[in-house]
C-alpha cells in the first residue's frame, strides 16, 4: 500500500486486517519516493506485491493547490504512472487506484455520475492535482485493453475523520475549520476569518467509511471504468462552518473573506454504482463524524 502512513492510509490497514489480510505493508516516502523511478523499481525488487492499492498523493486545501500547482502536478503524475508501469512488467495482480472528484469538470451536473468526467476542464484552483490522478483512469483503461492488466479505480469525495490534517499550511476546510474554532473558542475569541462567501457545497466522507469501500474495490470490481466513493449528501460550507463551531464550542462570528476563493461551486456524487458494484454505502452521518474527529483532535493537541 503507497502513503500507507498516512490519514487514509492508517485506516486502510485497520480496514485490511478486518477483511483477514495479514500481510500488507505499508510505506509512505521516507522509504521509497515514488516519483523516481528507481525508488519504484527498488520498493517492487523489495516487496514483490501481489497487488497495490495506490494512496499515495501530495495534496492540499485550495491555497496549497494554488501555491504549488506545478509540483502537485509533477509529483501525482509521475507516482502514479511510474508505478502501474513498473507493476505491469514485475506482474503485480491488480492495481487499485484512488483517485478524486477533483478530477471531475468544474460545472458538472450535481450529482457528479461517472459518465461526466470527461465533459468539460476541472476547477481551475485543483486543476493540476485533478488531472494528474485522472491520467491513472486513462492509463489503467489503456493497459487493459492492451495488456490485459487488472487495474480498477475509485473517486474519493473529500475525506475527514481521526488522524487528519491539522497543518494550517496544507489542511482541507474541515480540519482547519476545527483547529480555527477550537483555538477561537479556547481563546474567547469575539470572531474569526473563514475563506470564500460560504456558498460552495461539499460532500464528506468519513475515513472509515472510505476505507471500508476501497477494501470492498479491491476485491469486488471486474473492469477499470470509475465508481465514486462518497456519502451521497451535499451540505454548504458556510452550513458546515455553523455546525462545526457549535460542536467545538465557539459562540463568536464567523466573517467570511470573499477576497479568497470558493474553488468548485458545487460537489456532490451519485454513488449509486459503488452500491450496486461493492454493495456499499457510507455509514457515519456527519455530526458523529464531526464529533469523533473534534474529540480526536482536542485530545491529540
Amino acid at each position: 500500500m503507497t502513503g500507507g502512513t498516512g490519514f487514509l492510509g492508517s485506516h486502510l490497514l485497520a480496514a485490511l486486517s478486518s477483511h483477514g489480510y495479514r500481510n500488507v505493508t505499508a510505506f509512505g516516502a521516507e522509504q521509497y519516493d515514488l516519483t523516481h523511478e528507481r525508488d519504484v523499481e527498488r520498493m517492487i525488487a523489495d516487496l514483490k506485491p501481489e497487488a497495490i492499492v495506490h494512496l499515495a498523493a501530495v495534496v492540499g486545501g485550495i491555497g496549497a493547490n494554488r501555491l504549488h500547482p506545478g509540483s502537485f502536478f509533477f509529483k501525482n503524475l509521475m507516482m502514479g504512472s511510474l508505478l502501474m508501469e513498473h507493476a505491469r512488467r514485475a506482474g503485480v495482480g491488480r492495481f487499485v487506484s484512488v483517485g478524486t472528484i477533483c478530477s471531475y469538470p468544474k460545472f458538472t451536473p450535481v450529482p457528479f455520475r461517472e459518465e461526466d468526467l470527461w465533459n468539460g476542464y476541472p476547477e481551475e484552483t485543483n486543476a493540476p492535482y485533478g488531472l494528474a490522478k485522472k491520467m491513472l483512469l486513462v492509463q489503467s483503461q489503456a493497459y487493459r485493453q492492451e495488456y490485459g492488466y487488472d487495474g480498477v479505480n475509485v473517486l474519493l469525495v473529500n475525506l475527514y475523520g481521526p488522524g487528519d490534517n491539522f497543518d494550517p499550511e496544507s489542511s482541507h476546510v474541515i480540519p482547519a475549520l476545527i483547529r480555527k474554532c477550537v483555538e477561537a473558542a479556547e481563546k474567547g475569541a469575539p470572531s474569526l476569518s473563514v475563506w470564500g462567501t460560504g456558498k460552495a457545497t461539499r460532500e464528506f466522507l468519513y475515513v472509515e467509511d472510505a476505507a471500508e469501500a476501497i477494501v470492498l474495490a479491491a476485491e469486488r470490481l471486474q473492469d477499470s471504468e470509475p465508481v465514486n466513493l462518497g456519502a451521497g449528501m451535499e451540505i454548504s460550507i458556510r452550513e458546515l462552518s455553523e455546525k462545526i463551531a457549535a460542536l467545538c464550542g465557539f459562540k463568536g462570528d464567523l466573517v467570511w473573506d470573499p477576497t479568497k476563493p470558493d474553488g468548485q461551486p458545487r460537489r456532490s456524487l451519485d454513488v449509486s454504482r459503488a452500491k450496486k458494484l461493492l454493495g456499499w454505502s457510507a455509514k457515519t452521518p456527519l455530526e458523529e463524524g464531526l464529533k469523533r474527529t473534534i474529540d480526536w483532535y482536542r485530545g491529540k493537541r
